[in-house]
């Protein structure tokens, strides 16, 4: 018998039995932690599970079996020129809506289709931190200097801690640079183009799909894609159709199927379900639901299969994390999201007063306190928001936009 397993066991135990033996069920901070943690966990699975992470997975799947291997290698791998492979890494994110878990799958496929720890790095920060939506928001709501201040800040410090990652593992870097000096890319199966179009066009759903509502008296251009943003998403999806059925080859009459489904479904969501923030997910996870058992039973391409293997495998190794990780920054800096403020167990009084002025004390423990919380895709903004008119000073807030959206704990 192995004593040192069994002592730790009986370790476990033992631990897990005295934690829920002294909860403390008298305390209202407590119980009032629990309700935070509930409730954001709760929100999380409504407002981002089903319209975020999913098609991300799908995407990160796109990366991982269908764009060529040489691509990511030229631009992203251990032998690509530095200020090539950064300076992609870095602004590439532009182009995506995602927050700091949503960019976890796509982060981790072009991490394993060859690219070097260090652009793979850059790209996982400065992602959610300079999609166009939130740089957008951001100069709008909190002003110019705090937009510009953002995307440069994001970019510069995206650079810098994907060269100390490298720096830090530099041993496996060389070789990895050794390994991918003797790769001999593939041939591409089809032309870069169709890849292409099918990539963007699911980047395109995920983006409009997650479009934030506009500030209220917002009149001009988000105002009007915010109003027809399902109507685009719906456009969008008849190209991903398309894009199935020319590009993959997939069987005609099982995505028409698939489409119909989708279809019905949001008919009878509009019609039967009564809260309008579930609607959208109901034809969301037909639609997933439909495209993942027709690639299930594609026959014809094996490279379809992978595609739904690949997915699932990014999903099943990243959400059990991730729910890990709402669940501790929802007991200890509780739920705020929407109209909901909700305390977790440590005091909102503590983190005003830490973050207020601006000393060089209240800028680190804006960026300690930002790499605890979790901020969806947009919501940072109206938080700091608040944050500044109880006395923040802008270098904290600065601080808290650039660690934030980046460095979630479930991230």
């Amino acid at each position: 018998m192995d004593t040192k397993k069994e002592l730790g066991i009986l370790f476990r135990i033992v631990v897990v039995f005295a934690a829920v033996f002294f909860l403390p069920l008298g305390s209202p901070r407590f119980m009032t932690a629990m309700n935070a943690t509930l409730d954001l966990a709760k929100w999380y699975a409504r407002e981002h599970v089903a319209l975020c992470l999913l098609p991300a997975f799908f995407i990160a799947g796109v990366i991982a079996v269908f764009v060529s291997q040489g691509s990511v290698l030229r631009y992203f791998g251990a032998n690509a020129e530095k200020w090539l492979s950064y300076t992609v890494a870095a602004i590439s994110g532009g182009i995506l809506a995602v927050c700091s878990c949503t960019i976890l799958p796509l982060f981790t496929s072009i991490y394993k289709r060859g690219a070097g720890l260090g652009p793979a790095v850059a790209f996982l920060y400065s992602g959610p931190a300079i999609s166009v939506l939130s740089v957008i928001m951001t100069a709008r709501i909190l002003g110019a200097e705090m937009g510009v201040a953002r995307i440069t800040g994001a970019v510069l410090f995206s650079v810098v801690i994907g060269l100390a990652m490298s720096l830090i593992f530099r041993k496996e870097e060389t070789v990895k640079k050794e390994e991918q000096m003797n790769i001999v890319p593939p041939p591409e199966k089809r032309p870069v183009w169709q890849t292409s179009f099918h990539f963007f066009t699911l980047v395109l759903i995920l983006v409009f799909a997650n479009w934030g509502a506009p500030d209220v008296s917002d009149s001009g251009l988000w105002y009007g894609i915010f109003t027809y943003k399902w109507y685009i998403t719906g456009l969008l999806s008849v190209l991903l159709c398309w894009s199935l059925i020319a590009i993959l080859k997939l069987r005609v009459l099982w995505v028409l199927l698939g489409a119909m489904a989708t279809v019905v479904s949001a008919i009878l969501a509009n019609r039967f379900v009564t809260d309008a923030k579930l609607v959208p997910l109901v034809p969301m996870v037909v639609a997933i639901s439909a495209l993942s058992a027709t690639l299930f039973f594609d026959k014809r391409d094996e490279e379809n299969r992978e595609w739904l293997w690949a997915s699932w495998g990014f999903a099943k190794q990243i959400l059990p994390l991730l729910a890990i990780g709402v669940v501790t920054a929802g007991f200890l800096l509780g739920s705020t999201h929407g109209d909901t403020a909700i305390p977790g167990i440590v005091p909102d009084g503590w983190i005003e007063w830490a973050v207020g002025g601006n000393s060089l004390m209240s800028n680190f423990l804006a960026s300690f306190t930002g790499a605890f919380m979790y901020f969806a895709t947009l919501t940072e903004v109206p938080i700091i928001q608040g944050l500044l008119a109880s006395g923040m000073g802008k270098g904290p807030a600065l601080a808290l936009l650039l660690a934030g959206p980046s460095l979630s704990l479930p991230n």
